[in-house]
């Protein structure tokens, strides 16, 4: 199963079953194309917190000169950062280098703290794509890249969730800028895979139903240009695409 969020032509929040194949949302008896202009594609969860986890692809850290941590490199972005498909993100101003990561995210579908890794699936509500924009000038001066990584509308979510039965064990990943493939991955590639990711991170904090966790980015990352268009792919969820506005 696919849901998204939206907002109705009444301005009423909704949220709705998905179906891919007609490309169409509906709640109750009122059935809405995706790209219809008086609905509003949301974000397809309205999350406390975005758990993002760095360098958790081997080549991703090696292009940027990086070590494989020895354990998940956790940072957060919060709800401020959320965008949803559709929606034009505009970058901070004045900056040299803003660029693109693909995600693969996990939705969190429960509270919860301390679940162990066998356990960990039992938490989860589903998955979701993310473009992970990242503000470079401020993110190599800082170490907890609050600049860097959590300005507005650097979480760009969605389309939808899809359940985990939708999405392989080891679902493609893939961005295009322009219509051009810049990366391109699967999830066998992580270093820390799901489940571990959640037991490691609730040692430390509580997830709330519909947090979300960014597993990392896959090599392929550069810097996005002002009137780009960006998609980022994954199977068995759909496609997530963005504009972007440098200033």
């Amino acid at each position: 199963m696919h849901y998204a969020r939206f907002r109705d032509p009444a301005g009423s929040v909704r949220k709705g079953p998905y179906d891919p194949e007609t490309e169409t949302v509906a709640f109750g008896d009122d059935v809405y194309d995706f790209d219809d202009p008086d609905i509003d594609v949301l974000p397809p969860v309205d999350p406390t917190k975005i758990v993002c986890i760095g360098r958790n692809y081997a080549e991703h850290a090696a292009e940027f000169g990086n070590d494989v941590p020895d354990r998940p490199l956790l940072f957060l972005k919060g709800p401020n950062a959320l965008a949803g498909h559709g929606d034009t993100v505009t970058a901070p101003e004045g900056k040299d280098r803003i660029d693109w990561e693909a995600e693969f995210v996990v939705v969190i579908g429960e509270s919860c703290k301390d679940v162990a890794a066998e356990d960990a699936m039992d938490v989860v509500e589903g998955f979701t794509c993310m473009n992970d924009v990242s503000n470079r000038d401020d993110q190599n001066r800082e170490q907890n890249w609050v600049r860097g990584k959590a300005f507005d509308n650097a979480a760009p979510l969605g389309p939808v969730v899809a359940t985990p039965d939708e999405v392989p064990d080891e679902a493609s990943i893939e961005l295009r800028v322009n219509g051009e493939r810049k990366q391109n991955a699967n999830l066998g590639q992580l270093i820390f895979d799901v489940p571990t990711l959640i037991e490691e991170i609730t040692t430390y904090l509580t997830l709330e139903e519909g947090d979300v966790i960014a597993t990392g980015t896959p090599e392929g990352v550069g810097p996005l240009s002002d009137g780009d268009t960006v998609e980022v792919t994954v199977e068995g969820v759909g496609t997530l695409e963005h504009d972007v506005r440098i200033p």
